[in-house]
């Protein structure tokens, strides 16, 4: 069976002849899932739309059993688990999916390699850079595949953005605003620190939010020249909005996220031959616009899904079924920047988290 994926902006269709169907062979890629929160009902709902993927149990902390077992009733799984050793150790699926407070994600992912399964990993890939050096490192040595579940980069809208880019010239602009008000700050305003607005736990929306527009940005541009974050910083010094500077050879791109405020989001690229702007959420990218010196706009709307996430599931499908470890080192190596580039801004923006 061949599969069918977009060739260029235009959104014609082409067959891919290297993709190994999981039905020809009759196979299914079989997906436990940690975490009960908001991000892991996301993850259940878009799997569920997922041919040749099977989530087989949720795994939750012993004090969220009942919300899990909910979970588990709700998308009919099978298994229900409060230990995560323990199921790590039967080993009944090949990936484990965690979607958890940030500080845990190096140790769950930790874990999870050690005992010989693959791991996607929900963004932020880790806290720190080296945590993430860490990562990377048991994973090759393992034959892991280690994900970053960062939605826009998935998206068949991001692909037609990377295939247009050569159209603008030379890259003299970058412009990225991920803003929204988050249900957790009127809590964070009387003193109530929910995970996302605390420091202990890698929050703030640096690293909740701006991390979509950094990962845009560095996979299509590269790691930056230098980096500058400047922040709006909370009474428990955690940063509730904050906008970083890149700097590139040639060019300067600003990324800005908040949580305490809202605006329309966007992205831009201006170059000396023309402009790409995508309008809405970054972690969506729901169309984008190309307006190229001489010419009419042209608008494209090419993700085939809904649902955000099923795109980065689908093509960690057909990576994991065609032993494509070539793009998972080149998503490992995006990530391991990202991180690098947002750790050292941090710092310099008097940003600690417990893990420093």
């Amino acid at each position: 069976m061949q599969i069918a994926c977009y060739n260029n902006i235009t959104g014609t269709m082409r067959q891919t002849d290297q993709i190994i169907s999981y039905f020809e062979e009759n196979l299914e890629m079989k997906i436990a899932v940690v975490g009960t929160g908001m991000i892991a009902r996301e993850a259940l709902t878009a799997l569920r739309q997922v041919e040749g993927v099977e989530v087989v149990a949720i795994c939750a902390r012993p004090q969220s059993r009942d919300k899990a077992r909910a979970l588990a009733q709700e998308f009919g799984i099978a298994q229900v688990a409060a230990d995560y050793g323990a199921m790590l150790t039967a080993h009944e699926a090949d990936f484990v999916y965690i979607g958890i407070v940030n500080s845990a994600h190096f140790d769950y992912a930790r874990q999870a390699i050690a005992a010989g399964w693959h791991v996607i990993l929900e963004k932020p890939f880790t806290s720190t850079l080296a945590e993430a050096e860490e990562l990377i490192a048991r994973a090759r040595a393992a034959q892991c595949y280690l994900f970053e579940a960062v939605t826009p980069l998935f998206l068949p809208n991001y692909q037609g953005i990377l295939e247009a880019l050569p159209q603008l010239g030379l890259i003299r602009l970058v412009q990225a605003n991920y803003s929204k008000y988050s249900s957790r700050y009127d809590r964070y305003l009387a003193h109530d620190v929910a995970p996302a607005f605390d420091p202990s736990l890698s929050g703030g929306a640096l690293y909740d939010l701006n991390v979509y527009n950094l990962e845009l940005i560095v996979s299509l541009f590269g790691r930056p020249q230098s980096a500058v974050y400047t922040a709006n910083i909370g009474f428990n010094g955690i940063d509730t909005s904050g906008v970083m500077t890149l700097r590139y050879d040639g060019f300067i791109a600003t990324a800005a996220a908040a949580k305490d405020s809202t605006s329309p989001s966007f992205f831009m690229i201006q170059g000396e031959s023309g402009w790409i702007r995508a309008e809405g959420a970054i972690n969506t990218l729901p169309s984008f616009t190309i307006g190229l010196h001489g010419r009419e706009p042209q608008t494209y709307a090419l993700n085939r899904h809904e649902h955000r996430m099923v795109h980065e599931f689908e093509a960690m499908r057909d990576i994991f079924a065609r032993k494509d470890y070539l793009s998972v080192e080149e998503g490992m190596q995006t990530s391991r920047a990202v991180i690098a580039v947002m750790e050292k801004a941090r710092l310099v923006a008097g940003i600690q988290f417990r893990v420093d």
